[in-house]
């Protein structure tokens, strides 16, 4: 008999374990695969990583820019760059001259 009485107290505290175990799995789930979770932030590191060594680059590309700028001022003119520059837009050479194009 003592075991019937006691059902709704057990059914009740039953019920808000079960209630408490629901809410820890939701933000558990939230807390990996959510907007702001885990994963997406292992993904934005990733894209952080590829954009600096991105950065990075291009910074090294405009450094090698610049220099070649800065040789062609008129404080610092390297007659040889000049002379490169210009047959290379210009498309032209004298006749005992050849050029090997890298690319």
């Amino acid at each position: 008999m003592e075991l019937f009485l006691n059902l709704p107290t057990k059914f009740k505290n039953l019920m808000w374990q079960i209630a408490i175990v629901i809410v820890c799995l939701y933000f558990g789930f939230y807390t990996i695969n959510g907007d702001r979770g885990l994963l997406h932030y292992m993904y934005l590191s990733r894209e952080i990583a590829y954009a600096k060594q991105l950065a990075a680059k291009y910074h090294n590309e405009r450094v090698k820019l610049e220099d070649k700028v800065h040789l062609l001022s008129s404080e610092s003119l390297d007659l040889d760059l000049l002379d490169e520059r210009a047959k290379a837009v210009l498309n032209l050479m004298h006749d005992d001259e050849f050029i090997i194009v890298d690319e």
